[in-house]
């Protein structure tokens, strides 16, 4: 029996998979106008990339900038997401720094739901768990694998350490070199979500190839994809509305 995750008024893991949609401006100026545009889209949660942020390492600048974030989106469930480089992200932090940023935000009330990467070193994820569920926020813990495609098993593995970690929603995002990658993606959701998971899962194959899996999450199991807005923060994300309708249109024939 799976459990959804109810944040706001937006339920993960329940019907069409949910989108989540970046915001990547790099001064609070440029923020805060993704914040305004994001009101005219068809997003459903916003996930706050503060690696591209240029002030991330002033955690007095990135709390004013959530509050200005919230102030524009104040019914919509924001992701809090820290992404390092060698998972894809803009650029490196320390550890105890990374620690820190996590639980002061986790501490301001002004985020719903923080991403955890899963390998960090496994005390470090669980203080964070501990202390995010503490603040009643929501925990991702998510891989990102730029360079190839696991195998299935291995997929399946990292998605079930996610989840016996209690991490709220487990995610894993990989490249494929080939559609056969592609597929293995997909079969390696089907099997998690049938045999093992017991709470949403987020996975995706990026670039051209992967774009299916940001399509066909609810055939497949996987309850959210990311949409861009005006840049993506991933390669392979479809523009908001085109996800949309695409995803409309499935749920329909299901």
């Amino acid at each position: 029996m799976m459990t959804a995750v109810k944040v706001k008024n937006i339920t993960i893991g329940e019907g069409m998979p949910k989108i989540c949609v970046p915001i990547v401006g790099e001064t609070v100026e440029k923020i805060v106008e993704e914040a305004k545009y994001l009101t005219t889209l068809e997003a459903d949660v916003v996930e706050w990339r503060v690696d591209f942020f240029e002030q991330v390492e002033d955690i007095n600048q990135v709390k004013e900038a959530l509050k200005k974030i919230r102030k524009r989106l104040p019914q919509t469930p924001i992701i809090f997401t820290f992404r390092s480089l060698r998972e894809g992200g803009q650029k490196e932090i320390s550890t105890s720094y990374y620690m820190e940023l996590n639980r002061i935000m986790v501490q301001t009330g002004q985020v719903d739901m923080i991403d955890v990467e899963l390998f960090n070193d496994e005390k470090d994820v669980k203080h964070l768990i501990d202390v995010a569920h503490d603040h009643h926020v929501y925990v991702i813990i998510s891989n990102h694998d730029f360079h190839k495609t696991p195998n299935k098993e291995e997929i399946v593995a990292r998605l079930r350490k996610g989840q016996e970690l209690g991490g709220d929603i487990p995610k894993i995002a990989v490249m494929p070199k080939n559609t056969a990658d592609v597929l293995t993606l997909l079969d390696a959701t089907r099997e998690m979500k049938e045999h093992y998971a017991d709470r949403p899962i987020i996975t995706m194959s990026m670039a051209g190839k992967g774009v299916i899996s940001r399509l066909a999450g609810e055939i497949f199991g996987s309850a959210l994809t990311f949409g861009a807005a005006k840049k993506a923060s991933a390669p392979g994300q479809v523009a908001v509305n085109e996800l949309k309708n695409t995803l409309s249109l499935l749920h329909k024939a299901l």
